[in-house]
């Protein structure tokens, strides 16, 4: 059964710090919105590589004895949606192994393109995979190169990887990160304590108290010794291809992402919106909580009052995260309620950040219509979504995806709408202050870079 868009995955590594592992659980905590599939942990204390990851959120799957056996001064850790892959136990991160240069393990956000090639060369070179994880790839061409040394094992296996990449390899005594050539997928450096922290967003960095150093450039590769400054390597020439969904959608609105404050980024979108298609209502409701600061951003260009339409229930958690369409259609009910007393003859214009299937803002629609709204407008802080990503994002196939398949008209009359507006793709990089050249929007284009 496909899913509406799922997140990539959350990374973070820390290097030199006596509590490695417990900065790795809180760094993790605040990354839990990428990730809420599995978990995991990996530390290392020179002699020994530690590791443990279960399916769950991170306060499940993590106690405060779990984490004391986590010992050493690094740590890695892993959040995980399955992009390719399976739901396995196996398929879940870090992945560890022996080998002749002694223990490793590996968390990895994205997606590889050319997985399969590269797997299936590797088994007819007799290796055996024990997961269906595109990251294992990495483990097998590290410990088959013909290299002597780790950091030139490492630099020769992802000169034959393609796609979208944040890495970060722990050994008993080093770490390493490294970013695709594209920076399609974020990843930041940053002081703490007497160490260094890498992770996916810097709302990370913020819960452990580290200070932001800069992002890791596309194509670098950082390596962290004890007692040393990080060394930058430059494996490849960079040409940034920052992934525009970020903005949109994934990354926590309190983090910076790509050099640029996420909120912020945000709530241009809505201003854009506003000023692109404006229209008369009475209030501005968001869909709680990834519309909120577009919404903000539409009411202050527009001048309508800006009102939480709709509440949601902070304990249930992401309607995608169920496999079956029944349970989506379940856990939206218990997930958003309109305050009838407020909205009731109103017309209302709803901002989302974007329309995977349409089937949620179509029970959006018809919850607030039933509550009493007299109109109900739509209002999409992005363009339309029409076509898969390849690079981490479970999007499903483009047939299942609304925006592929009809026309503005047809997916306003599904959704029972009033009307129904997107964001263009030129306001949207005007919005993130960008051209073209500096983002993959391949789910708004079809222009992929593999």
């Amino acid at each position: 059964m496909q899913r509406e868009l799922n997140e990539k995955c959350a990374v973070v590594g820390i290097f030199d710090h006596p509590e490695a592992s417990k900065l790795a659980y809180f760094s993790l905590h605040s990354l839990q919105h990428r990730g809420q599939e599995a978990c995991g942990i990996s530390s290392a204390d020179g002699i020994k590589v530690h590791t443990i990851k279960d399916r769950g959120l991170v306060s499940q799957v993590f106690t405060d004895e779990k984490i004391k056996t986590l010992k050493g001064t690094s740590a890695i850790g892993h959040n995980r949606y399955s992009t390719a892959g399976d739901d396995s136990i196996l398929d879940a991160q870090p992945v560890f192994a022996r080998y002749d240069l002694g223990e490793m393990a590996i968390v990895h956000n994205g997606n590889l393109t050319n997985a399969k090639e590269v797997r299936d060369r590797l088994i007819k070179r007799g290796a055996i995979f024990q997961t269906f994880m595109d990251t294992e790839n990495l483990i097998h061409l590290i410990a088959k190169s013909e290299e002597r040394k780790l950091l030139d094992r490492i630099i020769d296996a992802v000169k034959k990887i393609e796609g979208a990449y944040s890495l970060v390899f722990l050994s008993r005594t080093k770490m390493f990160a490294m970013r695709d050539p594209y920076g399609l997928r974020p990843l930041s450096l940053g002081k703490v304590g007497n160490g260094y922290i890498v992770a996916s967003e810097t709302c990370a960095f913020d819960l452990v108290g580290a200070e932001f150093i800069r992002d890791v450039e596309p194509g670098e590769l950082l390596v962290f010794e004890e007692g040393k400054e990080p060394k930058s390597i430059k494996i490849f020439e960079p040409t940034p291809k920052h992934c525009i969904f970020e903005y949109v959608y994934f990354a926590r609105p309190d983090s910076d992402v790509f050099g640029q404050n996420v909120y912020q980024m945000r709530k241009n979108m809505g201003r854009k919106l506003a000023y692109i298609d404006p229209i008369e209502a009475d209030m501005i409701v968001p869909v709680p909580d990834g519309g909120v600061p577009a919404a903000i951003g539409y009411s202050q260009e527009s001048g309508i009052p800006y009102e939480l339409g709709i509440m949601r229930n902070h304990y249930i958690g992401r309607t995608f995260i169920e496999p079956t369409q029944q349970m989506r259609d379940l856990k939206v009910k218990m997930k958003l309620s309109p305050i009838t007393s407020l909205i009731k003859g109103k017309k209302l214009i709803v901002v989302d950040d974007s329309i995977v299937r349409g089937t949620t803002s179509k029970r959006i629609v018809k919850m607030l219509k039933e509550a009493g709204a007299a109109e109900v407008h739509m209002r999409i802080s992005s363009p339309p979504t029409t076509d898969p990503c390849y690079y981490g994002i479970d999007t499903p196939d483009k047939e299942n995806l609304i925006a592929a398949n009809m026309s503005n008209q047809e997916m306003c009359d599904f959704m029972g709408a009033d009307s129904l507006a997107y964001l263009s793709h030129d306001a949207l990089l005007e919005s993130v202050n960008a051209v073209d050249s500096q983002y993959c929007t391949a789910c708004f284009t079809g222009k992929y870079l593999y």
